[in-house]
């Protein structure tokens, strides 16, 4: 008989890897006279936005980093988000820059993103990083994705040889994570919208990832017992914030799960700030044997 899943608690791993990125941030300071530095750029007054912005200048803070945040208005144009980007690429304090999304306007968002130097890329948004994760080369990988591979890996969750389900095909989300699982020697299944007989694919999976915006799409029945859940949803609905997975019904047939909150988002944020002391090391020369600004770890896995 199946006992309640174990959580996949991204708060208590998040704080575990801010104490160590604190304890590396204060080993750049001592070697090169400065903190890393993280550039935000904020536009509009989307409220879940600037939430999202406060608590990463509050985890900056947090691990002694520095935090530079460019607030502009919602009908900012076109030239002035493209220059705000120009002048952080050309600050030598500034190693990482993130836009937060969406933009007001959204149709600007594929070229404002492109603007960013990739070696400041530290959402790992830019073509450039997202074709070197593709290709299995050195690159920053996108945050959320990146955090759900610590999670599952510091939970002993089996990767290797194993089937996942990625439900969801975003740039952001999906699609790095499918590819980072085949990098981990998981057979990847992407299923999206389009998919007939959701329920029978996700049954498949022995690690799910699902990251579609609709809350408690994925029930009970769609996991297989024992399986690895991982909910990226974060849905604002009346009935509070809920995931893209059941939670009560899922947790009584998966093995691991996460929660929302508390399971990725924790995650996400801890992989900026890792990225961005990776960007620091880079820029700062400290890094400078490995000959790329592409410092974090991506080598490619067996065939």
């Amino acid at each position: 008989m199946l006992t309640e899943a174990r959580i996949l608690d991204g708060r208590s791993l998040a704080r575990r890897l801010r104490r160590q990125i604190k304890t590396e941030v204060a080993a750049v300071v001592a070697a090169a006279g400065r903190p890393p530095g993280l550039a935000v750029i904020l536009a509009g007054d989307d409220p879940a936005s600037h939430i999202y912005v406060k608590k990463k200048e509050e985890a900056c803070a947090e691990v002694g980093m520095r935090s530079f945040v460019r607030r502009l208005p919602a009908h900012v144009s076109r030239e002035q988000l493209l220059a705000t980007v120009a002048e952080l690429n050309e600050n030598p304090e500034v190693d990482g820059i993130l836009v937060q999304l969406p933009l007001p306007d959204r149709k600007m968002e594929a070229e404002v993103l492109e603007a960013i130097r990739p070696e400041k890329d530290v959402d790992g948004f830019h073509p450039v990083n997202a074709g070197r994760l593709l290709a299995g080369l050195p690159g920053f990988i996108a945050c959320t994705p990146a955090g759900i591979i610590e999670l599952l890996r510091d939970a002993g969750v089996p990767l290797a040889g194993r089937c996942a389900v990625v439900v969801g095909r975003s740039n952001i989300v999906g699609k790095p994570v499918a590819l980072l699982l085949l990098r981990e020697n998981a057979t990847v299944t992407v299923a999206h919208s389009r998919t007939r007989e959701l329920a029978e694919v996700c049954r498949t999976a022995d690690i799910l990832v699902v990251a579609v915006g609709r809350p408690q799409l994925i029930r009970g029945d769609y996991i297989k017992p024992g399986a690895a859940v991982v909910d990226v949803g974060m849905n604002r609905t009346e009935q509070g914030l809920l995931g893209d997975v059941e939670f009560a019904e899922a947790s009584r047939v998966a093995g691991w799960i996460t929660p929302v909150p508390g399971g990725v988002g924790p995650m996400t944020i801890a992989m900026l700030l890792r990225n961005t002391l990776l960007a620091a090391r880079w820029h700062l020369g400290l890094d400078a044997e490995l000959g790329s600004p592409f410092v974090a770890d991506l080598s490619a896995g067996e065939k």
